[in-house]
């Protein structure tokens, strides 16, 4: 329970609202956290390999995108 708490303490309750408790989200997700439309994360994935500084995990034709990261993120740390 511990490791819980210390868990989502470190992310922003914004972030943990669309994530819904996954360490993954997707692209319209990631856009969503950042206030962008979905195709200029892609554009930026595209012309990049990265978007805003994050690299996604890729599985099938998806783009995933670490939770952690992306709190990192907008807390500044990256």
């Amino acid at each position: 329970m511990e490791i819980q708490n210390n868990y989502t303490n470190q992310i922003p309750q914004g972030l943990l609202a669309v994530a819904g408790g996954r360490d993954l989200i997707t692209t319209p997700e990631f856009a969503q956290v950042f206030n962008v439309r979905p195709q200029t994360v892609r554009k930026n994935y595209c012309l990049t390999g990265e978007a805003y500084g994050i690299r996604p995990t890729k599985i099938g034709n998806r783009l995933l995108w670490s939770v952690s990261k992306v709190a990192e993120k907008l807390k500044g740390a990256i």
